[in-house]
Protein backbone atom coordinates (compact mmCIF):
# COMPACT_ATOMS: atom_id res chain seq x y z
CA UNK A 1 0.00 0.00 0.00
CA UNK A 2 1.84 2.96 -0.98
CA UNK A 3 -1.16 5.74 -0.40
CA UNK A 4 -0.08 8.24 1.92
CA UNK A 5 -2.23 10.64 4.29
CA UNK A 6 -3.21 10.44 7.75
CA UNK A 7 -6.27 8.05 9.47
CA UNK A 8 -8.77 8.86 11.55
CA UNK A 9 -10.24 5.44 14.22
CA UNK A 10 -13.47 6.47 15.48
CA UNK A 11 -15.41 4.27 17.78
CA UNK A 12 -17.35 4.41 20.97
CA UNK A 13 -15.35 3.01 24.22
CA UNK A 14 -14.96 -0.91 23.95
CA UNK A 15 -15.30 -1.06 20.75
CA UNK A 16 -11.47 -2.19 20.28
CA UNK A 17 -10.28 1.24 18.62
CA UNK A 18 -6.57 0.89 20.28
CA UNK A 19 -6.11 -3.11 19.41
CA UNK A 20 -7.44 -2.38 16.21
CA UNK A 21 -4.97 0.98 15.76
CA UNK A 22 -2.01 -0.52 17.23
CA UNK A 23 -2.25 -3.70 14.53
CA UNK A 24 -3.32 -1.55 11.44
CA UNK A 25 0.24 0.67 12.26
CA UNK A 26 1.98 -1.98 12.43
CA UNK A 27 0.50 -3.47 9.29
CA UNK A 28 0.93 0.10 7.22
CA UNK A 29 4.31 0.87 8.79
CA UNK A 30 2.59 3.79 10.46
CA UNK A 31 2.77 5.97 13.34
CA UNK A 32 0.20 5.37 15.86
CA UNK A 33 -0.41 7.92 18.14
CA UNK A 34 -2.88 8.88 21.09
CA UNK A 35 -3.91 12.28 22.02
CA UNK A 36 -2.45 10.84 25.71
CA UNK A 37 0.68 9.15 24.21
CA UNK A 38 1.01 12.69 22.56
CA UNK A 39 0.65 14.43 25.48
CA UNK A 40 2.61 12.38 27.36
CA UNK A 41 5.84 12.99 25.03
CA UNK A 42 5.31 16.13 24.68
CA UNK A 43 5.46 17.17 28.66
CA UNK A 44 8.71 14.28 28.89
CA UNK A 45 10.46 16.00 25.78
CA UNK A 46 9.89 19.83 27.12
CA UNK A 47 8.56 20.99 24.22
CA UNK A 48 6.49 24.62 24.23
CA UNK A 49 3.14 23.17 24.21
CA UNK A 50 4.55 20.38 26.44
CA UNK A 51 5.45 23.25 29.09
CA UNK A 52 2.20 24.41 28.99
CA UNK A 53 0.01 21.42 28.85
CA UNK A 54 2.21 20.03 32.23
CA UNK A 55 1.19 23.38 33.98
CA UNK A 56 -2.58 22.81 33.26
CA UNK A 57 -2.66 19.28 34.43
CA UNK A 58 -0.57 20.09 37.45
CA UNK A 59 -3.18 22.16 38.35
CA UNK A 60 -6.19 19.68 38.06
CA UNK A 61 -7.91 21.47 34.85
CA UNK A 62 -8.56 19.59 31.29
CA UNK A 63 -5.91 20.29 28.75
CA UNK A 64 -8.01 22.89 26.27
CA UNK A 65 -8.06 21.96 22.41
CA UNK A 66 -5.37 24.98 21.61
CA UNK A 67 -2.83 22.47 23.26
CA UNK A 68 -4.11 19.53 22.07
CA UNK A 69 -4.17 20.64 18.41
CA UNK A 70 -0.60 22.67 19.25
CA UNK A 71 0.72 19.04 20.50
CA UNK A 72 -0.43 17.66 16.98
CA UNK A 73 1.06 20.00 14.88
CA UNK A 74 3.93 19.31 16.67
CA UNK A 75 4.12 15.39 16.45
CA UNK A 76 3.00 15.95 12.80
CA UNK A 77 6.16 18.02 12.21
CA UNK A 78 8.22 14.69 13.33
CA UNK A 79 10.25 12.64 10.50
CA UNK A 80 8.54 9.45 11.20
CA UNK A 81 5.53 10.99 10.14
CA UNK A 82 6.21 12.22 6.91
CA UNK A 83 3.77 9.89 5.00
CA UNK A 84 1.06 10.45 7.64
CA UNK A 85 0.28 8.97 11.21
CA UNK A 86 -2.69 6.65 12.25
CA UNK A 87 -4.49 8.78 15.26
CA UNK A 88 -6.83 6.89 17.79
CA UNK A 89 -9.03 9.06 20.03
CA UNK A 90 -8.03 12.42 18.17
CA UNK A 91 -10.18 14.24 16.97
CA UNK A 92 -12.84 13.81 19.25
CA UNK A 93 -14.99 16.99 18.90
CA UNK A 94 -16.08 18.96 15.97
CA UNK A 95 -14.13 21.53 17.16
CA UNK A 96 -10.75 19.44 17.18
CA UNK A 97 -12.13 18.06 13.26
CA UNK A 98 -12.55 21.40 12.14
CA UNK A 99 -9.39 22.78 13.57
CA UNK A 100 -7.32 19.65 11.91
CA UNK A 101 -8.68 20.25 8.64
CA UNK A 102 -7.39 24.01 9.04
CA UNK A 103 -3.99 22.92 10.09
CA UNK A 104 -3.60 19.71 7.07
CA UNK A 105 -4.46 22.62 4.81
CA UNK A 106 -1.10 24.03 4.87
CA UNK A 107 0.58 20.24 4.76
CA UNK A 108 0.85 18.14 1.21
CA UNK A 109 -0.76 15.41 3.36
CA UNK A 110 -4.99 15.40 3.99
CA UNK A 111 -7.04 12.60 5.14
CA UNK A 112 -6.55 9.36 3.77
CA UNK A 113 -9.34 7.58 5.75
CA UNK A 114 -11.76 7.63 8.66
CA UNK A 115 -12.38 4.59 9.82
CA UNK A 116 -15.48 4.33 12.27
CA UNK A 117 -16.02 0.60 13.58
CA UNK A 118 -19.70 0.03 15.43
CA UNK A 119 -21.27 -2.36 17.27
CA UNK A 120 -24.18 -2.66 19.25
CA UNK A 121 -24.32 -1.15 22.48
CA UNK A 122 -25.50 -4.44 24.27
CA UNK A 123 -22.39 -6.15 23.00
CA UNK A 124 -20.26 -3.34 24.50
CA UNK A 125 -21.57 -3.52 27.79
CA UNK A 126 -21.01 -7.18 27.51
CA UNK A 127 -17.46 -6.68 26.85
CA UNK A 128 -16.20 -4.43 29.49
CA UNK A 129 -18.51 -5.51 31.76
CA UNK A 130 -17.46 -8.78 31.72
CA UNK A 131 -13.50 -7.48 32.49
CA UNK A 132 -12.09 -9.00 36.06
CA UNK A 133 -8.55 -7.63 37.23
CA UNK A 134 -6.62 -9.28 39.96
CA UNK A 135 -6.41 -7.55 42.74
CA UNK A 136 -2.29 -8.77 43.80
CA UNK A 137 -0.91 -8.63 39.87
CA UNK A 138 -3.24 -7.06 37.65
CA UNK A 139 -3.80 -10.02 35.38
CA UNK A 140 -6.66 -9.29 33.64
CA UNK A 141 -9.41 -11.85 32.88
CA UNK A 142 -13.09 -12.02 31.04
CA UNK A 143 -16.04 -13.35 32.05
CA UNK A 144 -17.29 -14.86 28.58
CA UNK A 145 -13.88 -14.35 26.17
CA UNK A 146 -10.80 -15.34 28.40
CA UNK A 147 -12.45 -17.06 32.05
CA UNK A 148 -10.15 -18.04 35.19
CA UNK A 149 -10.09 -22.04 35.65
CA UNK A 150 -11.55 -21.05 38.80
CA UNK A 151 -14.31 -18.39 39.00
CA UNK A 152 -12.96 -15.44 40.91
CA UNK A 153 -9.40 -16.67 40.98
CA UNK A 154 -6.40 -15.47 39.49
CA UNK A 155 -4.60 -18.57 37.73
CA UNK A 156 -1.68 -16.96 38.54
CA UNK A 157 -1.27 -15.88 41.66
CA UNK A 158 -4.33 -16.91 43.17
CA UNK A 159 -5.78 -13.74 43.95
CA UNK A 160 -9.40 -12.11 44.24
CA UNK A 161 -10.59 -11.25 40.67
CA UNK A 162 -13.07 -8.08 41.26
CA UNK A 163 -14.51 -5.41 38.62
CA UNK A 164 -13.51 -2.14 38.60
CA UNK A 165 -16.15 0.82 39.14
CA UNK A 166 -15.51 1.78 35.66
CA UNK A 167 -16.66 -1.57 34.76
CA UNK A 168 -19.93 -1.48 35.82
CA UNK A 169 -22.90 -1.94 33.27
CA UNK A 170 -24.58 1.65 34.50
CA UNK A 171 -21.24 2.77 34.22
CA UNK A 172 -20.82 1.92 30.48
CA UNK A 173 -23.84 2.67 29.73
CA UNK A 174 -23.53 6.62 30.91
CA UNK A 175 -20.01 6.74 29.17
CA UNK A 176 -21.83 6.13 25.78
CA UNK A 177 -24.14 8.27 25.81
CA UNK A 178 -21.61 10.55 26.77
CA UNK A 179 -19.83 9.47 23.73
CA UNK A 180 -22.68 9.32 21.66
CA UNK A 181 -23.60 13.05 22.63
CA UNK A 182 -19.98 14.50 22.24
CA UNK A 183 -19.13 12.46 18.39
CA UNK A 184 -22.59 12.18 16.72
CA UNK A 185 -21.72 15.02 14.82
CA UNK A 186 -17.68 14.50 14.72
CA UNK A 187 -19.39 11.09 12.45
CA UNK A 188 -21.59 13.15 10.41
CA UNK A 189 -19.15 15.76 9.67
CA UNK A 190 -16.85 12.59 8.16
CA UNK A 191 -19.34 10.58 7.08
CA UNK A 192 -20.01 12.21 3.13
CA UNK A 193 -16.47 12.18 2.20
CA UNK A 194 -14.79 9.39 0.16
CA UNK A 195 -12.49 7.84 2.40
CA UNK A 196 -15.06 7.71 5.35
CA UNK A 197 -15.65 3.63 5.97
CA UNK A 198 -18.26 2.17 8.55
CA UNK A 199 -16.63 -1.23 9.80
CA UNK A 200 -18.65 -3.69 12.17
CA UNK A 201 -16.55 -4.32 15.22
CA UNK A 202 -18.15 -7.48 15.70
CA UNK A 203 -16.05 -11.06 16.12
CA UNK A 204 -13.15 -11.56 17.24
CA UNK A 205 -9.43 -9.39 16.96
CA UNK A 206 -8.46 -11.01 13.71
CA UNK A 207 -11.88 -11.05 11.61
CA UNK A 208 -12.21 -7.29 12.48
CA UNK A 209 -8.89 -6.16 11.39
CA UNK A 210 -9.20 -8.61 7.98
CA UNK A 211 -12.25 -6.07 7.69
CA UNK A 212 -9.83 -2.93 8.31
CA UNK A 213 -7.17 -4.04 6.11
CA UNK A 214 -9.45 -4.45 2.99
CA UNK A 215 -11.50 -1.14 4.21
CA UNK A 216 -8.18 0.91 3.52
CA UNK A 217 -7.67 -0.82 0.66
CA UNK A 218 -9.77 0.76 -0.84
CA UNK A 219 -10.02 4.55 0.99
CA UNK A 220 -8.25 6.51 -1.60
CA UNK A 221 -9.94 9.44 -1.06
Amino acid sequence: MTERGHIIFLGAPGVGKGTQAKLLSRRLGLPHVSTGDMLRASVLAGTEMGRRAKAVMDSGALVGDDIILGIVRERLAESDASSGVLFDGFPRTLAQAKDLDAMLAESPLGIRAVLHLVLADEEIVERLSGRRVCAQCGAIYHVRFQPPKQEGVCDRCGGALLQRDDDRPEVIRHRLEVYRRDTEPLIAYYADRPGYREISAEGDTETVSKRILEEVGEAHG
